[in-house]
């Protein structure tokens, strides 16, 4: 059974649309959603489609409909606010990517987390960085259509005691709070299609794009996934490299500093009449 992990933070007339990554869940995104909407921005986390689920719920659903979750999202998301950013960690950066090439009009800038169009990480084994090219071919074959990538430590994340937390839920089947265990290779040969899409679109990209990426990215190469954007968009580009964290920027040791340099970011391009007023002190207690 899938779960419905998405989630609504009310703002300012500024809005922000943040999206998960491959087998992920939207509470990938909670810590940088809570400080972004504490900096005045109305925020939607998407749960993409067939996610939140079980492999079977996932294998039956492709990029189209994860695109499609993205852009349902983002059309609603219009009716709220007057201005629209974007984010995305890992896969869920690619949407976002693809989201600022398709509709240049109705995003104005975008977060690039985590940027993934290949798994060529450290802790990728060799044999794992063939397997994204690979499944394109098994599931034009039919051939191990149910079997999956098992993800290993560190599960993208350096700090220990987070990754303790999301290991046990996500080897406990909590896929709506820590996502899958495994990576099916259905659902590979979707991103890899996916990848191959976004990356020739890249130089239609023309709005800014705030690039942050693990140096140390166990997942995610920087220098093949954020490089590759940084070079390949044609709008303005910030680039950060965190020094303190693996691939799930958004929720290790430099989470704080994702959220801070993405408001700074974002409320650059965003007029300040659109950011809903900071509660005072008492206000956030309670007091009267």
């Amino acid at each position: 059974m899938i779960h419905d992990a998405s989630f609504f933070l009310p703002g300012g007339k500024a809005g922000v649309l943040l999206i998960h990554g491959l087998t992920g869940t939207p509470a990938e995104m909670q810590i940088l959603a809570k400080g972004l909407n504490r900096a005045g921005f109305t925020v939607s986390a998407v749960q993409l489609a067939g996610h939140c689920g079980t492999e079977e719920d996932l294998i039956k659903t492709n990029w189209h409909d994860w695109y499609r979750s993205v852009c349902d999202e983002a059309g609603k998301m219009l009716q709220k606010v007057d201005m629209l950013f974007v984010g995305g960690l890992s896969m869920g950066a690619v949407l976002a990517l693809k989201l600022a090439a398709d509709y240049p009009d109705k995003v104005k800038a975008v977060g690039v987390y985590g940027v993934t169009f290949f798994y060529d990480g450290w802790s990728i084994p060799f044999y794992g960085r063939r397997l994204g090219f690979l499944a394109t071919w098994f599931k034009q074959l039919g051939i191990l259509q149910k079997s999956a990538f098992i993800e290993r430590p560190p599960y993208g994340l350096k700090d220990e005691r987070i990754r303790k937390t999301v290991a046990e839920s996500m080897l406990a089947g909590d896929s709506a709070s820590a996502g899958l265990a495994g990576n099916p290779f259905p659902a590979l040969a979707e991103m890899v299609k996916l990848s191959r899409i976004v990356r020739r679109i890249l130089p239609k990209i023309t709005v800014p794009c705030l690039i942050m990426h693990a140096a140390d990215d166990d997942i995610a190469n920087i220098k093949t996934n954020a490089g590759l954007v940084a070079r390949k968009v044609a709008g303005p580009v910030e680039f950060v490299a965190l020094e303190n964290s693996y691939h799930l920027i958004t929720i290790d040791r430099d989470r704080k500093r994702v959220i801070e340099k993405t408001a700074e970011f974002f409320s650059a391009f965003c007029p300040p009449r659109l950011l809903a007023r900071a509660k005072p002190a008492h206000e956030k207690a309670g007091i009267t």
